[in-house]
């Protein structure tokens, strides 16, 4: 699979919530996804039709290898960060569970924490993957199997050896318990996997397949142990207070429910003499607070509750941080460079609603959405228009198609919107001073009415005697400023808008069940995409997938994610992403709001980073520190206890 198999991102909106990247890769299951050709590979003479084996340290799909087989570190770390100290986040509203790879319950912030993979990606370059719990791998170069020849110094955190037989079980108890739409999709590419010896493990995969996404699937899906789960009873898919057993620097230390969760890094930790893991890993302890909501959380962190907040909110970082710690100098805010390509954010309508399906509906509630206004009087004017689903980098659509994105677009000319080939990408549309633009609802009115919703006598838009209705649901309160303006252009609009904030369990349990007409989410969007945009965006797992929140299934989006899939060179992958973000442009089934290209962040002045970040992480709880003496300081002034 590709980026999207992330156990909780279902419920995790990244334009609007801390991004979920910093925490580590590897402990981000199904995150790992890439393939390819390998710098420093040696070959042998594989089967016949195999051709050669590659038997290498690293894997990157579409490049070489962005270190040599003996790096000492990763090159945005500081190999002398010291260890120790805490830092302390927050987490909005509650949980009930220790489980992430369970649809049941809310799951802890950082509960995927204590396991790992035996493939870790880097925060410095795209689909490039390493050994952890693996030393070397090696695959034939038409890569219908991978055997992964594991570290024999791994082990979990009661001792245990870390073997083959953890990875096998692991595999299968994914594909036996994880979420459908993960088994649906790695079941058709994954034909099995199979103990070699104690320290290897073979990986098959389906024949007549694209080759993407096939090797990195199998070594980012986490390892559990076979051992816990057979004493335990314990399983995957529910929900449950037990972390169960990992192998990776962090484990458990203690949670409170609804208030705290704390991870102590391990003084035992097998993985600590590793260059990946050089200048990394550097904090003793790791705590989550929780708190009601953003409004609460930020008021904390002026306290002191905790010590680290990554603001998503435009009215905290232009207004709320004018406090005495900070204006004291005890508390540094600063933006640092985000080079990730932004998520693609915005209201997101279900298609599974039958009054959502004409897309003049979808194009004239999108005109109600005022960006322009919301962005100048709401947002103190920090966030740009996001118009591309791939926002800020090479493969967004621009202007009209030409050479391989044209021959694509003409190739499925008979399932891609109609003039798609001679036009433009969609763009947002443009508004007025004013909340309210009157040449954008005149234009609305006009659409509405096509599609047969008919202004009464009383303002309201009917069909066959039915109300036009659009309820929106979120459940934080920074959104209520967002959200309420739109709401008020859609009555005027005539149609029966409501804006239901709701608790964070129904939040989420009706997010699950896609119970809403509209929702404001985020698709975690990469310069160049995979097999996870069938979870995102494809016809197959539309039913079911908590990463399609839309319901989308089109043929004609099927047609290019296979493509992309099956693309091999980035000639061939780039020129297919633009085509797919023309046609999810033309589609409308998501009204584009804002992007940011800076991380803001604030924290208590006691820990420190590279001077240059890596483009694709801020890093906070992976390869930043703790300054004791600073730390010291604080203590002395009062400020922290």
């Amino acid at each position: 699979m590709r980026q999207p198999l992330r156990p909780r991102q279902a419920a995790v909106r990244s334009a609007v919530r801390p991004d979920p990247r910093p925490m580590m890769r590897q402990m981000l299951w199904g995150g790992l996804v890439g393939l390819a050709v390998l710098a420093g590979a040696s070959m042998a003479k594989a089967q016949e039709g195999e051709g050669e084996i590659i038997s290498t340290y690293g894997y990157s799909f579409f490049g070489e290898l962005n270190y040599p087989a003996d790096f000492q570190h990763l090159d945005y770390v500081n190999p002398d960060a010291p260890r120790g100290g805490e830092i302390a986040i927050s987490a909005d509203g509650t949980f009930d569970s220790m489980n992430p790879y369970s649809r049941k319950g809310r799951a802890a912030s950082l509960s995927s924490i204590p396991f790992e993979s035996l493939l870790i990606g880097v925060s410095d370059a795209e689909e490039v993957y390493y050994g952890l719990l693996a030393e070397s791998l090696e695959y034939p170069e038409d890569k219908s199997w991978v055997i992964f020849n594991m570290r024999p110094e791994a082990k979990f955190s009661d001792g245990s050896p870390v073997t083959a037989h953890d990875v096998v079980f692991s595999h299968n108890l994914m594909m036996e318990q994880s979420l459908q739409s993960y088994r649906e999709a790695v079941g058709k590419r994954v034909l099995g996997a199979e103990v070699i010896d104690d320290y290897t493990v073979k990986f098959t995969f389906a024949p007549d397949i694209p080759r993407r996404s096939l090797i990195d699937q199998v070594g980012g899906q986490p390892v559990f142990s076979k051992k816990w789960y057979e004493e335990t009873g314990a399983r995957l898919d529910e929900s449950r207070m037990e972390t169960g057993l990992g192998s990776g620097p962090y484990m458990l230390e203690s949670y409170d429910i609804n208030r705290r969760v704390v991870y102590k890094r391990r003084d035992d930790y097998w993985g600590d003499h590793l260059p990946i893991n050089q200048g990394r890993n550097n904090f003793d302890r790791i705590r989550v607070e929780y708190f009601a909501d953003s409004n609460a959380a930020m008021e904390g962190f002026k306290a002191g509750a905790y010590t680290f907040r990554q603001e998503n909110s435009s009215r905290s970082w232009a207004t709320a941080y004018d406090f005495p710690n900070l204006n004291d100098g005890y508390v540094v805010k600063e933006e640092l460079p985000n080079g990730n390509v932004p998520a693609a954010a915005g209201f997101v309508f279900n298609l599974d609603k039958e009054k959502l399906q004409d897309i003049r509906v979808r194009e004239a509630i999108g005109l109600a959405y005022n960006f322009e206004w919301t962005n100048k009087q709401v947002q103190f004017g920090l966030f740009q228009q996001r118009t591309s689903f791939w926002e800020n980098s090479p493969v967004a659509a621009k202007g009209l198609p030409e050479g391989n994105e044209l021959a694509l677009l003409e190739k499925y000319a008979d399932v891609l919107p109609e003039g798609i080939q001679t036009s433009e990408p969609v763009m947002p549309h443009t508004s007025g001073d004013s909340q309210l633009d009157r040449r954008n609802l005149r234009k609305a009115s006009r659409l509405l009415e096509d599609a047969g919703w008919v202004a009464g006598d009383d303002g309201m838009r009917r069909k066959d005697g039915q109300v036009l209705s659009l309820e929106i649901i979120e459940d934080s309160p920074t959104f209520d400023r967002i959200v309420l303006p739109f709401i008020e252009n859609l009555k005027a609009l005539g149609i029966d808008a409501t804006y239901n904030r709701i608790d964070p369990a129904q939040f989420t349990n009706r997010r699950r069940d896609r119970d809403y007409d509209m929702i404001y989410t985020a698709y975690g969007m990469y310069e160049h995409p995979s097999t996870g945009l069938m979870q995102q965006f494809g016809s197959a797992d539309a039913a079911y997938s908590l990463f399609n929140p839309a319901g989308l299934a089109d043929p004609g989006v099927d047609a290019l994610i296979d493509e992309i899939v099956a693309a091999t060179t980035l000639d061939e992958i780039e020129p297919a992403t633009r085509a797919l973000d023309r046609v999810f442009r033309a589609k409308r089934f998501l009204i584009p709001t804002w992007y940011n290209d800076v991380y803001w962040v604030a924290y208590y002045d006691m820990y420190g980073h590279p001077d240059e970040l890596p483009r694709f992480d801020l890093g906070y709880l992976d390869f930043w520190w703790y300054d004791a003496e600073k730390a010291e300081k604080l203590k002395d002034a009062g400020v922290l206890r």
